[in-house]
């Protein structure tokens, strides 16, 4: 969330100097476009900016637009169409990669100083809230939050709604703190994943010094975790304990559950030994068949931040499938 931060104290700093400042949002985007829906950034009369609406020519494009309103300080809303072709035969963005995105340009106004504070504080919290945008401006409220982490419903260039889950999207649970579980919350925690870090040993080095996680909890079994972490379609679990048998607790305690992404790190032959067992107990192959396990895409990884790169490929694989304009049927890497 540093990157959404810093989008929104550039705003907050620039209206509080009176320095005019305009907002880029991509509403919507299809294909392969490099600005995905709900990527955004601030550019201020100074020529100061953050974020980004997908770079290349096309955001330089629009941040000189940006740049060329506010010298004239209107009050508009404008919503822009760009086409990643060159043979379109409008709106196009300069760019090839095919595909297409919404952008929005809307100035900030001065009356709007206060909900901007109401977001930055519910992002420094790391909370949820419900932002909007529509022709009449921004709004933001943290007492709802939408259906849908984004929705975008457009009629005219005066009547369309624009509709955000703001703050942390997706939850990562990880289950066992060691040296593995050091890098790979490092690496997850720059991109859009509120992370639960879990393990049974308070005085573990690697779990006291482990700054990356947001939430750090000690439990006393991990049989509690039945208990501590809910199903969730936006819900993504990792279990890489010191061994077989707090594995084994772990995955009991949440295997009945229903998450986007459930993980299980071990060699090929603990895997087998593990599944038979469940096998045997009477867990239905079809449950068993949805946990990635071994857990990571197959790129013989050695080292702690080589096996963090490859859990956190698959789960962005995973989180990710439906962008693809034919989606690829992604099977459990197990025995």
């Amino acid at each position: 969330m540093n990157r959404q931060l810093e989008i929104w104290r550039l705003v907050s700093k620039s209206l509080a100097k009176d320095v005019p400042v305009m907002l880029l949002y991509v509403l919507e985007s299809t294909g392969s476009s490099p600005g995905r829906q709900g990527f955004c950034m601030a550019v201020n009369a100074l020529g100061q900016m953050q974020g980004s609406i997908g770079g290349g020519i096309m955001e330089h494009k629009f941040v000189e637009m940006a740049k060329d309103k506010l010298k004239y300080a209107k009050d508009e809303i404008l919503v822009r169409k760009q086409v990643h072709n060159k043979t379109a035969p409008k709106d196009q963005s300069g760019m090839i990669c095919s595909g297409e995105q919404t952008i929005l340009l809307y100035q900030v106004k001065p009356q709007d100083l206060n909900t901007i504070h109401h977001i930055i504080n519910c992002l420094e919290l790391e909370e949820n809230g419900l932002f909007r945008l529509s022709p009449i401006g921004l709004s933001f409220s943290q007492k709802e939050l939408p259906a849908k982490d984004f929705t975008y419903n457009f009629t005219s260039e005066t009547e369309w709604l624009y509709e955000e889950k703001l703050g942390y999207k997706n939850r990562l649970y990880l289950i066992g703190s060691g040296h593995c579980a050091m890098a790979f919350t490092k690496l997850m925690s720059s991109m859009d994943f509120y992370i639960h870090l879990f393990d049974d040993r308070p005085e573990l080095n690697t779990f006291q010094k482990n700054t990356f996680a947001q939430k750090k909890i000690i439990v006393k079994s991990y049989e509690d975790l039945a208990d501590l972490i809910s199903s969730g379609e936006n819900h993504y679990v990792v279990i890489m304990t010191f061994g077989y048998r707090t594995d084994d607790l772990a995955f009991r305690a949440l295997i009945h559950k229903q998450f986007k992404y459930l993980g299980l790190l071990g060699s090929q032959n603990k895997i087998r030994k593990m599944f038979a067992d469940y096998q045997e107990e009477g867990i239905p192959a079809e449950k068993l068949s949805q946990v990635y396990a071994p857990i990571g895409l197959p790129i013989n990884s050695q080292t702690p931040e080589e096996i963090a790169i490859s859990i956190a490929a698959q789960i962005i694989q995973v989180k990710n499938q439906h962008l693809k304009e034919q989606p690829i049927n992604l099977t459990a890497n197990h025995f």
